[in-house]
């Protein structure tokens, strides 16, 4: 298992991968010793042109991990684009459960991968922040990041 660590501007991302896959990327209070390879450091390099506001998309391997139905709330949160927003309501009526909000309210907080998949791009029903595992302070500044920087 290899990791590394990032200091962005909201805070350090902690990026862990096996040989193959990025696993993890999340909010941490500290870094701790690294034991980088080629994916933490491809995946360091990837969150850098995101924060300058060069990358919109991520291009790294990824495994997701949890149980099917986070995996597929995973999978659609995924294809959210850049500097776009929804709300959890319309991410389950796109995971196909119209009426399992709370249910993808709770996949969303367990998202192994953030930023990468893209869970603070969902919002509560009336556009209001909630639920953001790094915080929601974070969750309104890679929003504003991403408004900043969208061109289209």
């Amino acid at each position: 298992m290899s990791q590394a660590y990032l200091k962005s501007p909201m805070g350090v991302l902690e990026i862990v991968a096996d040989d193959k896959n990025i696993l993890a990327v999340n909010f941490v209070k500290t870094s701790k010793q690294e034991k980088n390879n080629a994916l933490t450091k491809q995946c360091v390099v990837q969150l850098k042109e995101y924060f300058a506001g060069r990358r919109k998309i991520f291009d790294l391997p990824i495994k997701l991990s949890g149980t099917v139905w986070q995996q597929a709330v995973y999978l659609v949160l995924s294809k959210v684009p850049y500097a776009s927003i929804i709300s959890y309501a319309d991410l389950a009526t796109m995971v196909a459960n119209s009426g399992a909000a709370r249910a993808v309210g709770g996949a969303v907080n367990k998202n192994p991968l953030t930023i990468i998949i893209p869970c603070h791009r969902v919002l509560g029903s009336k556009g209001q922040l909630v639920g953001y595992a790094g915080g929601l302070w974070r969750k309104k500044r890679l929003l504003e990041l991403e408004q900043a920087f969208d061109l289209s």
